[in-house]
């Protein structure tokens, strides 16, 4: 008897919550991932790392002595574009915003914690979400997508970067993204 109590309340409870919009968006949000199925989406794009000039898009926002530009700690805050193509004068279709800091002493390699946000074609107002290892030196690197926003909702999956140009003593540098995310 005590636990058919115990269900009433719960239906009652769950009743309450419901009447609340909110809570009523979740529920219906998630049911609605439910019933579609998940897709696999491959992404194409340039990143564009600008630290020189009078309007750099990344800035070093932590310095630590010694290492020059590559230096072990130094990080890096950036809003770097994304192109379609790799020149500058290419379609912008989205920003990279976050944070890369050099941290391995040993091997150079970047901690990224990045939001892709896209502004232009069927993802605008989507966002994609990185946080990884991206030992730069190495030809193709691959970091992780831990989740998105928008279509990206409950996103996963990976990025494959690789370094079309850079420029050893400015640091700029353009890099190709082929980007595999698993959404609803």
């Amino acid at each position: 008897m005590a636990y058919f109590h115990m269900y009433i309340l719960s239906i009652i409870f769950s009743l309450i919550l419901l009447s609340n919009g909110v809570f009523h968006e979740e529920i219906s949000d998630i049911q609605a991932m439910n019933l579609r199925s998940q897709k696999t989406s491959h992404l194409h794009f340039y990143f564009h790392d600008i630290l020189s000039g009078k309007h750099p898009s990344a800035i070093k926002i932590v310095s630590p002595g010694g290492g020059g530009i590559y230096g072990f700690g130094k990080t890096f805050m950036c809003d770097d574009a994304l192109t379609m193509e790799p020149n500058a004068s290419s379609e912008v279709i989205g920003r990279a915003q976050g944070i890369y800091a050099m941290a391995s002493q040993s091997e150079p390699g970047l901690l990224m914690t990045m939001i892709f946000e896209f502004t232009q074609g069927k993802y605008n107002g989507s966002s994609i979400s990185i946080l990884g290892r991206n030992p730069f030196m190495r030809d193709v690197r691959e970091m992780p997508i831990v989740g998105g926003t928008g279509l990206f909702r409950f996103a996963r999956g990976y990025a494959l970067a690789h370094t079309f140009w850079f420029d050893v003593n400015t640091g700029d540098a353009i890099v190709e993204y082929n980007v595999f995310v698993q959404h609803y």
